[in-house]
């Protein structure tokens, strides 16, 4: 047999399955994932077969691609259907993306925020600081409290901007189950703790939670990448999966108004109708993804100066993103190329736009090849007018760890810079430039992948110091500016550069060639390191190994003094809160220990996990701004949000 992929499970079907399990059951299904892992697979039409041994066959039939059903997984072994292998099939298979949540009854889950002219605005209150009727003082490092679970009492219907009781109970378990793999860890996170994550975040999607179900089902996928030693997990992601799991579930029970709205999130991007709109082509990008897509992603530019993109991604990798560039884009009758509109335009009528600026393609829009601008021309060239510290600023924003939903903004900068040559760095080389404000910037590669033009280019670029050139690129949040150089004026005045897709030669660079050198970084410069590493340290060290790894750290007095010394004393109270939530342990009057305060050390850890990320995020920002070099020590108390900013 070819070894398949297994078609993506429902979260729902997966959370039944294991529920279903024995006790006994239960303690083997790890390692009944780990044996069907090496099982040869085949697919056979929408059946995908797993040979359990050579006597026993497992299916799972995936009508439309997804295993919808408890009954679609069948196993051939004597003890079915209550046997181990059809929960270890579904714990093996990627978690399916939901389906479009039900429409939300009138009378028991209204969606629609109310109308802000009958009712007066709902106060903001910040995820991680207690409800507004607390005493707690605006410095106050005590974490947010575990959202309760409803009670079965009768309860008033909520008004029309306050979380439903079905909300709130869907909302604790989200928590209990986020704060369940923060105790056990990546290595005791097995395949029930990720059940109760399915089950959790099936039920957040019928009360119309869908954010917090799409965390959830992020917080799942990491595990199993980091159970699986895939190489392309990262700790610090499944840090900010399980933040954002854990902080949206307290918000639940403490947000009202938009804020509410803002926190159940949306099941599906919108496509709003926008009319007719005159397209301005601005550059064309490779997207290829860890999960294997691959693709293209245009940039256009409306007559107002908003930014959209039309792209075309799909299964494939780096080829199938090779091959699209050149492809027709899928925009009304239009016969431009990806590569082509990038240096072109479109009149489009019956668009419809996302908020994040994707252009939809519906049959309804119609769209014809139209004159582009240059750079330096209206309504491009506008992108360049923006101070740099405020592009940096909005970028920000954008690419925020916890960012809101629709939020909207762009990750893109537009900048004239200089370029000073290559510097080394410890990942690499990268090519400096200096910006307007004599901000030093670095420039990085966006894609590595050798198929693609992005780090030949870059390299060449190096080799050419004192040339000036208009760019733009992604910002990339660093204690220093930071940016991957995504496309760029040619550097003989004419056209533009794709980075990805064109390549430049020698013969493209002016004259004479600089030898490649480094450069340090500015004594005192935003590169020097913060302390803050202290707390996000502990923070990071919590997931792979759970809380007791953290409880059994030695002392951190001396790390808090550092913090404070820094001018750091809300990061100093929150390191020496989470090492004693982590270690405290009380006993009952027979000296017998008690089960350890889940919630609280939840709590502790999500208020250092969020602070840290603001911190990191203000240190960014302030990079970005000309002046005198920051102090080596990093962000004083005064500059760091506390807590109670940093949880918003």
């Amino acid at each position: 047999m070819t070894a398949v992929s297994l078609p993506p499970v429902a979260p729902e079907v997966t959370a039944t399955l294991v529920e279903d399990l024995s006790p006994r059951l239960r303690k083997r299904l790890d390692a009944a994932v780990t044996k069907l892992g090496s099982r040869p697979t085949h697919r056979d039409g929408e059946t995908v077969t797993i040979a359990v041994d050579d006597d026993t066959e497992l299916r799972l039939h995936a009508p439309s691609g997804v295993v919808a059903t408890v009954d679609a997984i069948t196993c051939g072994c004597l003890l079915a259907p209550a046997c181990v292998h059809r929960a270890a099939a579904a714990c093996a298979a990627p978690a399916a993306d939901p389906a479009p949540e039900p429409e939300p009854a009138a009378e028991s889950t209204p969606d629609a925020a109310p109308d802000p002219a009958a009712q007066p605005a709902a106060p903001t209150v910040p995820d991680s600081t207690p409800p507004p009727n607390s005493t707690s003082s605006p410095g106050d490092t005590t974490p947010p409290t575990a959202p309760a679970p409803a009670t079965t009492a009768p309860t008033p219907t909520p008004a029309l901007d306050e979380a439903t009781p079905a909300q709130r109970e869907a909302a604790a378990a989200l928590w209990s189950a986020g704060a369940a793999v923060l105790e056990a860890g990546v290595a005791g996170a097995g395949a029930v703790a990720q059940a109760a994550l399915l089950r959790a975040a099936h039920t957040a999607r019928l009360r119309h939670l869908p954010r917090g179900a799409s965390a959830a089902l992020s917080v799942v996928t990491l595990l199993r990448a980091a159970r699986v030693g895939d190489p392309s997990y990262r700790t610090a992601d499944l840090v900010t999966a399980l933040a954002e799991l854990l902080g949206t579930a307290h918000r639940v029970g403490t947000a009202s108004g938009a804020e509410l709205a803002a926190v159940r999130g949306r099941a599906r991007r919108p496509y709003s109708p926008d009319g007719s709109l005159r397209l301005y082509g601005l550059f064309t990008e490779p997207v290829v993804t860890d999960s294997g897509h691959g693709g293209a992603r245009t940039w256009v530019v409306t007559a107002d100066g908003r930014l959209c993109t039309v792209g075309d991604v799909a299964p494939g990798g780096v080829g199938r993103a090779l091959g699209v560039a050149d492809r027709t884009v899928r925009l009304g009758d239009t016969a431009l190329t990806h590569r082509e509109l990038g240096r072109a335009g479109l009149a489009v009528s019956g668009a419809t736009v996302s908020p994040d600026g994707r252009l939809g393609a519906g049959k309804g829009v119609k769209a014809v090849t139209a004159r582009g601008a240059a750079w330096t021309e209206p309504p491009l060239a506008a992108l360049w007018e923006t101070p740099p510290a405020e592009q940096a600023a909005r970028a920000l924003r954008s690419v925020s760890r916890y960012a809101e939903p629709d939020g909207g903004g762009s990750d893109l900068l537009f900048l004239d810079v200089e370029l000073l040559g290559a510097i080394g760095e410890s990942g690499g080389t990268c090519l400096l430039a200096r910006c307007d404000g004599g901000v030093p910037v670095r420039l990085a590669v966006a894609d590595d992948d050798p198929a693609l033009a992005h780090r030949d280019n870059l390299m060449l670029l190096a080799t050419a110091p004192g040339t000036r050139l208009r760019i733009i690129g992604r910002l990339v949040p660093a204690p220093h500016p930071r940016l991957t150089l995504l496309a760029c004026s040619h550097p003989t005045g004419e056209s533009t550069v794709d980075l990805g897709f064109d390549r430049l030669s020698r013969a493209d660079l002016p004259d004479p060639v600089a030898p490649v050198y480094s450069a340090p970084d500015r004594p005192g410069g935003p590169g020097a390191e913060s302390p803050l590493h202290l707390l996000e340290r502990r923070v990071e060290q919590t997931v792979p190994a759970g809380r007791a790894a953290l409880g059994m750290v030695g002392d951190v007095t001396a790390e808090a003094r550092r913090l404070r010394r820094a001018g750091l004393p809300t990061a100093a109270g929150l390191l020496t809160a989470l090492r004693a939530s982590a270690a405290r342990r009380e006993r009952d009057l027979f000296g017998r220990l008690l089960p350890a305060d889940t919630d609280g050390f939840a709590a502790h850890w999500l208020a250092a996990a969020r602070y840290t990320a603001a911190v990191a995020e203000s240190l960014c920002a302030a990079a970005w701004e000309p002046g005198p070099a920051a102090p080596t020590h990093g962000p004083t108390e005064a500059t760091a949000p506390r807590p109670a900013e940093s949880h918003r």
